[in-house]
């Protein structure tokens, strides 16, 4: 038997193995946004899918593992975004507002199924994922990069990085229960508390 023969249904099942994963995954943030995170089910789920309930638990053992999935796929696919961002920006104002302004448009677009936003009463995500702590890497050595360039005041970075990720998050969430959602509304807001309450620290 050659090489190939033996290789290839490997190959096979990995790629039918991420092709499920995919299709859960695609399932679950329309359901969430249909139904709503609280009201959907593993049941409604699978039934947006051509799969197997039994197929469902060997990737996933609930929907809230589901969800924090989502959140962490999302954050591996924005993390290029943050830092293309982060290499463009001409100055400390427009690092943040290239960054805040990325992460909102990203949440418009990651968080609504056909104009429809997701449910505003989704759990909060887990930090301590690989996927989010690169967030968290990027962000910092964003501002680590602004600071010792002289781009911005001598302060902790690393407060810095997790305050910056916090007013993210929540004005994130809070934009995303305004009808309509205004994406660099919420940019603004945010570039203009991060600047004003460092002026107050310089």
């Amino acid at each position: 038997m050659s090489d190939a023969a033996i290789i290839e249904p490997i190959g096979k099942r990995e790629r039918t193995k991420v092709a499920n994963r995919l299709a859960i995954l695609a399932a679950a943030r329309k359901v969430f946004a249909l139904l709503g995170y609280e009201a959907a089910t593993v049941r409604d789920i699978i039934r947006g899918t051509d799969l197997a309930s039994g197929t469902f638990y060997n990737y996933f053992r609930s929907k809230e593992e589901v969800f924090e999935a989502l959140a962490d796929d999302g954050a591996a696919r924005f993390k290029p975004i943050l830092r293309q961002a982060r290499e463009r920006a001409k100055s400390f104002e427009d690092y943040l507002r290239s960054a805040f302004g990325a992460y909102f448009h990203f949440l418009v677009e990651e968080n609504s199924i056909e104009g429809r936003p997701l449910d505003e009463r989704q759990p909060h995500v887990r930090t301590d994922t690989p996927e989010m702590i690169a967030i968290y890497e990027e962000v910092r050595q964003g501002l680590e990069d602004a600071i010792g360039r002289g781009f911005a005041p001598r302060v902790d970075a690393e407060y810095l990085a997790y305050s910056c990720i916090g007013i993210a998050q929540e004005v994130g969430r809070a934009m995303m229960r305004r009808h309509p959602i205004n994406a660099d509304a919420a940019t603004e807001f945010a570039v203009a508390l991060v600047l004003r309450g460092l002026s107050r620290k310089a």
